[in-house]
């Protein structure tokens, strides 16, 4: 009896060591090819799309605000004339990025505005 203990003590450790070794391969092609993500990675990424989703669904009320307003051609002349860096700023600044609720502007709602209004025409160079 303790000489088939003894043959299974080889094998068992072969066996546990195995397991493991698969166990890591496992998660190194999990992880690298697989697409795995731990849950920190998983919460930044929801959190950066949510960000982006929301940007991306206020941005045509941002535009919609700025053309409806009474000098919406005066200030898209305007807009179209400063630095694409500064664009931010004057539509953030116009209050047109500034949501109904909320307080102040989101900046991120006024670069994409802006980016939405460079793509309309100036009454004039119609």
């Amino acid at each position: 009896m303790k000489d088939s203990i003894n043959a299974m003590g080889g094998s068992l450790i072969k066996l546990v060591q195995g397991i493991a070794i698969g166990a890591v391969a496992t998660m190194l092609v999990g992880f690298s090819f697989g697409g795995w993500v731990t849950g920190g990675t998983a919460r930044k990424t929801a959190e950066r799309d949510a960000k982006y989703a929301t940007i991306a669904a206020l941005a045509p009320i941002c535009v919609d605000k700025f053309e409806n307003n009474a000098d919406a051609a005066t200030n898209l002349s305007t807009l179209k004339k400063i630095s694409l860096w500064q664009q931010a700023s004057f539509i953030e600044k116009g209050g047109w990025a500034t949501m109904p609720g909320a307080s102040e502007a989101d900046m991120g709602v006024a670069q994409a505005c802006a980016e939405l209004l460079g793509h309309v025409k100036v009454v004039s160079e119609q």
